[in-house]
């Protein structure tokens, strides 16, 4: 139902080591050019979330949001954290650094 990968914990634990936080949140940035996708940001928890304590960090999902998302999964692969869900994204207008007004 909720994953977090071993290379993912790894990356995580090395760039957050020196930072003190209360939990990482998976949450839906709705847009710009690349379209919809699940993100991570440092938060605190609230009452409409699910809470996950895997290999000493805290992760928070909205709870409507992990209903539709589940599974969810965490990766790190070469350059960047990958996430995983049941979603199904419309792709973006890919716009942004051109003339398209997209974005605008």
């Amino acid at each position: 139902m909720f994953e977090v990968t071993e290379s993912a914990t790894k990356q995580i634990n090395e760039q957050l080591k020196e930072r003190e936080f209360s939990a990482i949140r998976i949450f839906l940035n709705k847009g710009g050019c690349g379209g919809p996708s699940l993100q991570l940001s440092l938060d605190e928890p609230n009452d409409n979330d699910w809470t996950y304590d895997i290999s000493g960090f805290k992760y928070v999902v909205d709870k409507e949001l992990m209903e539709q998302a589940k599974p969810i999964k965490i990766d790190f692969m070469g350059r960047g954290f990958t996430i995983t869900s049941s979603l199904v994204f419309e792709e973006g207008c890919g716009g942004c650094g051109s003339t398209s007004t997209c974005c605008s």
